[in-house]
């Protein structure tokens, strides 16, 4: 009896006004080259991504597949990034939190 474990990108999408990759992998388990098992795991990738100072940077994709990356270079323009840049950065509201040892109460 052999098993064996195998990982494949079964699908690539693009989805969404900011061009939105998600990529869904099928983890196959075969016994004796037949499957017995797949199970499935999806993420999705964004075109930037704020750096520690709150910076614009574009995601790094250099660890993804070269489909990927190849569709991922193809739809995140420079109009596509700034979209979603500037989506962000009106959404997401501002902290408020009060130091508290300036509140006198």
């Amino acid at each position: 009896m052999a098993l064996s474990k195998e990982i494949i990108e079964d699908k690539i999408e693009v989805v969404g006004e900011h061009k939105d990759v998600q990529v869904r992998s099928a983890t196959v388990i075969k016994e004796d080259g037949v499957e017995i098992n797949r199970s499935f795991e999806r993420k999705r990738l964004v075109c930037s991504v704020k750096d520690n100072d709150g910076n614009w940077v574009d995601t790094d994709i250099s660890g993804e597949s070269s489909q990927v990356q190849g569709i991922c270079n193809a739809v995140w323009t420079s109009d596509v990034k700034t979209a979603y840049q500037n989506y962000v950065d009106a959404n997401t509201p501002v902290d408020q939190s009060v130091d508290p040892e300036e509140s006198s109460e």
